[in-house]
């Protein structure tokens, strides 16, 4: 028990390394969570955008075909 609590003690500095943990885990966590989020946003935008935009099926279709002899005159 000694161990653990010398630990913890850190000599005498245990009162700021340990607050300074625990800083960098909840920037850290904030990081990631942000950028998850962030992320699920773009991809929703995306998929917003796609949806708008005809398909390259239905344009190529609907795009007269020209043939190379026509594009070469």
């Amino acid at each position: 028990m000694e161990s653990l609590s010398s630990l913890l003690n850190m000599g005498g500095y245990g009162g700021y390394v340990w607050p300074s943990y625990a800083l960098a885990a909840l920037v850290m966590i904030g990081v990631v969570v942000a950028s998850v989020r962030a992320a699920r946003a773009r991809e929703a935008e995306l998929e917003q955008l796609q949806k708008m935009r005809p398909s390259r099926r239905r344009r190529e279709a609907a795009a007269p075909t020209q043939s190379p002899e026509s594009q070469a005159s």
